[in-house]
C-alpha cells in the first residue's frame, strides 16, 4: 500500500482520502487552514494524520488537491520540499461556464505543473475525469491516468486500484491536455444528454 500525501481540504480531497484509507493506506492531511485539516482528519479517522502546510509531505505520493489557479503557486511555495515525491495533478482547467479550457494550445494544467516541481519529482495527471460526490459513493469506476515517467505511472496505477479503481493508462503527460478537456465534456454531458452529474465515464473493453 501508498503513503500519501493530500493537499487540500474541498470535497475531492475528502474523497480520496476516504478511499485510500479503505483502501489500506497511510494519509496525511495537509490545508493552508489547519483547523480545516485537522477537521478533516477527524473525519475520516482510520489513522489519517494532519502535515504542516509548505513542509515535506510524509507521502511518497502527494495529490494536488486544489483548483488549477492555485496549483502552480502551491507547488512553488513547496519548492525543494517536493523533491523526489509522485505528485498526482487532479485539477480541471476548464473556464467559468465550462464550455473549453483556459490553458493555452500545446500545453496544459499538469504539463504548467511539472515545470515548477524539481526536477526530481513526477507529475502524473489522474482523477480530474472524476466527479467527487460520485467518487464517494464507492462505485468501481475507470480512472484516466498520464505522465512521463514509468515508475511514478507504476505507483499511482498501484495507488489507483487500492482504490477499488481501474486505472486507464493514455500515455505521456502531453496527453493531460486530452484529460482536461474531457471536463467540459462531462459538464455538458451532465447538463444535456444525460440530465445528471451522478454519471461517470467508463471504458468497455470487450472479452
Amino acid at each position: 500500500m501508498s503513503s500519501v500525501s493530500i493537499i487540500g481540504t474541498g470535497n475531492m480531497a475528502g474523497a480520496l482520502a476516504a478511499r485510500a484509507l479503505a483502501g489500506g493506506n497511510s494519509v496525511e492531511i495537509v490545508g493552508r487552514d489547519p483547523a480545516k485539516a485537522k477537521e478533516m482528519a477527524a473525519t475520516l479517522g482510520g489513522g489519517a494524520t494532519i502535515g504542516a502546510f509548505g513542509a515535506v509531505p510524509a507521502g511518497g505520493i502527494v495529490v494536488l488537491a486544489v483548483p488549477y489557479a492555485g496549483a502552480v503557486p502551491v507547488v512553488a511555495r513547496y519548492g525543494d520540499a517536493l523533491a523526489g515525491k509522485v505528485i498526482i495533478d487532479i485539477s480541471n482547467t476548464f473556464n467559468a461556464d465550462a464550455t473549453g479550457l483556459l490553458i493555452p494550445e500545446g500545453t496544459s494544467g499538469a504539463q504548467e505543473i511539472a515545470k515548477a516541481v524539481p526536477a526530481s519529482a513526477h507529475v502524473v495527471k489522474a482523477f480530474n475525469t472524476v466527479f467527487g460526490h460520485v467518487l464517494a459513493q464507492g462505485r468501481p469506476l475507470d480512472v484516466f491516468f498520464a505522465g512521463d515517467d514509468a515508475r511514478a505511472k507504476a505507483n499511482v496505477s498501484a495507488f489507483i486500484e487500492s482504490l477499488g479503481l481501474r486505472p486507464l493508462d493514455v500515455g505521456g503527460l502531453e496527453m493531460a491536455r486530452w484529460l482536461e478537456g474531457v471536463g467540459p465534456l462531462l459538464m455538458g454531458l451532465a447538463r444535456n444528454g444525460a440530465g445528471t452529474f451522478d454519471l461517470a465515464l467508463g471504458v468497455d473493453l470487450p472479452g
